[in-house]
């Protein structure tokens, strides 16, 4: 019950970056900051192994050295690459793959969907949304890496404590 509970800060956290970054093409650096804090006692909680919690920071550590490379090449934004960090420590490395790999295809969905709408010259009263349909704007890529890192919940072995949790 208390891992489940810890364990909600994940969702609740990526879900907030996605809403934040579709409404204002930013992340706050509380929400990466919080996803690394709340790990500790997830992974308390759910008990982890030393070398399971070594493999997790392993993945988060590798996550971010990419993801710096990245934002340095301007590939994509800073949040967008400490959002990936902390979630990727969450995954771990049974999870990286399917984290990196569902992230992917919803980013993938995500500019085709963009790219749509933004050619059906849509306008709209709300500051955030004429920012989303403008074709100069990029895209609040947050949405994408929530929706990757849901996907790979399952396959992460603190996550999963997490799921047996709530199954139990």
């Amino acid at each position: 019950m208390i891992t489940t509970l810890v364990c909600l800060a994940f969702p609740a956290l990526l879900i907030y970056a996605a809403w934040h970054d579709l409404t204002t093409m930013t992340i706050p650096n509380w929400v990466s900051i919080l996803l690394v804090a709340a790990f500790v006692p997830a992974a308390a909680a759910s008990g982890l192994s030393m070398p399971e919690v070594g493999l997790h920071l392993a993945a988060g550590a590798v996550a971010l050295l990419i993801c710096a490379a990245l934002f340095y090449l301007n590939v994509f934004g800073g949040g967008d690459a400490k959002v990936i960090a902390a979630a990727s420590l969450w995954m771990g490395a049974a999870g990286s793959g399917h984290f990196v790999m569902g992230t992917a295809v919803a980013g993938g969905l995500l500019a085709l969907l963009l790219i749509v709408v933004r050619r059906m010259k849509l306008s709209s009263s709300k500051a955030w949304a004429t920012r989303l349909l403008s074709p100069t704007e990029g895209a609040p890529y947050a949405v994408a890496i929530a929706a990757g890192a849901l996907f790979a919940a399952p396959y992460s072995p603190l996550l999963a404590a997490g799921l047996a949790g709530s199954a139990a």
